[in-house]
């Protein structure tokens, strides 16, 4: 049996389904085999913003999948849009990496450091209005690309081509990429989400596939489908529960995957604990809110999100952050 693993085909989306397809491999014991899938987000050029957010990138690996190109896709979990696609089904969530971003700054210097009028790198209207809460002496300048574009930006951090542009004082990334990709030594401070709440979903990988070869009730099954075992062995469930009450307060809110909203849950002792902060665009108003449960079900983080939106709304963040 083989099983091929539809991905994007950027050198992250590459390491990280590759990782995720050994360890598929690893409990199924089978083969597997990478499909790059080609997005509009790959493609296209502009703010994400402007193209419907990072949704961008998940359509087309979802058609694969619908079309039976690939059998199961890897996505960045951040990247996909909450509303369900009829047919197809997040069959694992494993074990989520580091959901903080990560700080890559020229001579080391930290958020609290850059001089006054630093130009900082992001896409991320979110991280942009997180650090001009901080530092509205910031300039925030809208960058594209894969993670050496990106850093190339920079002058001076390891790794950088010495024709590369260095225009500006530092970018913000994921934590999480830059440790897939072994690029710590380029971070030159980790944002504390005191400071930056994550993308809802940032440093989980979404594993999905078609409904019908999704993990069921296994126990009663009477011959399990060895690639059905697999996603289930690879399925975290802490980080599924906490991607699904962060996605649920973002369907709530009816923000896009680009919207200014930051969240992140997390399990700490009896309870499942969920922070969220909406900002206005330019940074001169948020809202910050959080709330836990003890309910440990998919119900019970999906009705945390929806009441920790609500909690917001009532707040009046519709009327200063752009949530569409």
């Amino acid at each position: 049996m083989g099983v091929r693993i539809g991905t994007r085909g950027s050198q992250l989306a590459v390491t990280q389904s590759q990782h995720t397809a050994d360890q598929l491999a690893a409990v199924g014991g089978f083969e597997t085999e990478l499909i790059r899938i080609k997005t509009d987000g790959d493609v296209l050029t502009g703010p994400l913003s402007q193209m419907g957010g990072t949704g961008v990138f998940a359509v087309a690996l979802r058609d694969a999948l619908l079309v039976e190109r690939c059998d199961v896709a890897v996505h960045s979990l951040k990247d996909l849009p909450t509303a369900a696609v009829p047919g197809l089904t997040i069959a694992a969530v494993p074990a989520r990496e580091d959901v903080r971003d990560a700080l890559c700054a020229r001579d080391g210097l930290t958020l609290e450091t850059l001089p006054i009028g630093s130009r900082v790198g992001t896409g991320s209207p979110r991280r942009a209005a997180q650090l001009l809460l901080t530092r509205p002496d910031l300039e925030i300048v809208d960058i594209r690309g894969n993670v050496d574009t990106r850093l190339g930006r920079v002058p001076g951090l390891p790794g950088n081509a010495a024709d590369a542009p260095g225009d500006l004082d530092a970018v913000v990334l994921a934590a999480s990429g830059l440790k897939r990709l072994g690029r710590t030594d380029v971070i030159s401070e980790y944002l504390e989400t005191s400071v930056m709440l994550p993308a809802p979903g940032q440093g989980a990988l979404a594993v999905e596939t078609r409904s019908a070869d999704a993990p069921q009730d296994l126990s009663q099954a009477a011959a399990p489908d060895v690639l059905a075992q697999a996603l289930a062995a690879i399925d975290d469930a802490d980080s599924r529960l906490a991607v699904t009450a962060e996605r649920a307060l973002l369907a709530r809110l009816e923000a896009g995957c680009a919207a200014p909203v930051g969240a992140h849950a997390f399990r700490k002792g009896s309870f499942l604990h969920l922070q969220a902060v909406v900002c206005a665009p330019d940074g001169t108003r948020h809202e910050r809110r959080s709330k836990a449960t003890d309910v440990f079900t998919e119900v019970g983080a999906t009705l945390l999100g929806i009441e920790l939106a609500e909690e917001l709304l009532d707040a009046g963040v519709a009327d200063f952050a752009d949530l569409g």
